[in-house]
């Protein structure tokens, strides 16, 4: 009765430990977080106000688009794109020495894998297009974000449109 118990037991603690759970992947970094209301806020932008000539707000001021968008599992730049991406060119012919991230982005469909992949596909090809337009890769890094970081938190076609994106950042 005894060898019982303890054969019992054993194969218990061995169930239970073939159960542990994976350490999930390390995620993406979280946005920074907002400042305190009355802190400084540090934008890259002169105490005046005034847009700085390469800054991140400049480039958003000049040009069509920061973003791509994608069709559902989709990663091809399609002309919409290029012509968002050719303004982009030509900003950053202007300042050469300006450096910047490609995020990809997904919708909150498929799994965290398969959208964090998908993501890449998508920053790197903007990445590749720009390349070929004469941009320095050495310039530009890339970032997936999958599906962790929503532009529109909503579960239709429309917020999943709006969230299929690659969005190019100046890195101050």
């Amino acid at each position: 009765m005894k060898t019982t118990h303890l054969l019992l037991a054993a194969t218990a603690l061995v169930a239970v430990a073939g159960c542990a759970k994976k350490r999930p992947a390390q995620l993406p970094p979280p946005p920074i977080a907002e400042p305190a209301e009355g802190a400084p806020v540090a934008t890259g932008a002169p105490a005046d106000g005034a847009i700085r000539p390469g800054s991140n707000e400049d480039f958003t001021r000049s040009v069509q688009s920061n973003t791509v968008n994608f069709g559902v599992d989709q990663y091809d730049i399609d002309p919409a794109a290029r012509a968002i991406l050719d303004g982009q060119v030509a900003w950053l012919q202007r300042y050469p020495r300006v450096r910047i991230t490609i995020e990809g982005h997904c919708d909150e469909r498929g799994t965290r894998e398969y959208n964090l992949a998908l993501g890449d596909r998508r920053a790197n090809a903007a990445k590749n297009y720009l390349a070929t337009r004469g941009i320095d890769t050495g310039r530009m890094t890339t970032i997936s974000y999958g599906k962790e970081r929503p532009l529109a938190l909503g579960s239709d076609d429309a917020s999943y449109a709006q969230n299929r994106r690659a969005v190019t950042v100046v890195l101050n």
